[in-house]
């Protein structure tokens, strides 16, 4: 018992700096990480390509199995513009993320429904893992500038 005490006789300095310092941190310099990619993903539903393309990074990068886009021209029309037509009700489930003051990361599993390219044709689902990377931008806007997806093969729905 003596032996508990002194230890924390002698931590107990530490422990208080520490909860100090903790408490005295600049809280409004992150970002909540969430909402980011909550408006994210409502832009994305809702076909909202331009809103899309506006928070995406000048330098962005895009990469999905062995496909990798860079810079927002050709992001915006590889991946938005022309897969945004064919997908519908994206869903994301966090895992992990992490937030500082200049980034922010969500990673998880995803699912899309992915539609038929005619009418007669069964609509799909595809799951499968993502990360998205959130940089602070030099005007304080917070822009995405990495998505990765990992996707398994669409399944088509009954």
């Amino acid at each position: 018992m003596i032996r508990n005490l002194k230890f924390i006789k002698a931590f107990l300095p530490i422990w208080v700096m520490v909860a100090l310092l903790s408490a005295c941190t600049k809280s409004g310099d992150a970002v909540d990480v969430k909402d980011l990619n909550r408006q994210f993903i409502e832009a994305w539903n809702s076909k909202d390509s331009e809103k899309i393309t506006s928070f995406l990074a000048d330098d962005v990068h895009f990469l999905q199995g062995n496909t990798h886009f860079t810079g927002k021209a050709e992001v915006s029309q590889k991946w938005v513009r022309e897969t945004l037509p064919t997908l519908s009700d994206l869903k994301t489930y966090a895992v992990t993320s992490a937030v500082d003051a200049q980034t922010a990361y969500e990673a998880g599993t995803y699912s899309v429904d992915v539609l038929p390219d005619t009418p007669q044709e069964p609509g799909g689902v595809g799951k499968g893992n993502f990360i998205l990377l959130w940089k602070k931008a030099a005007d304080n806007t917070w822009k995405l500038s990495y998505a990765q997806l990992e996707g398994l093969p669409v399944v088509a729905k009954r």
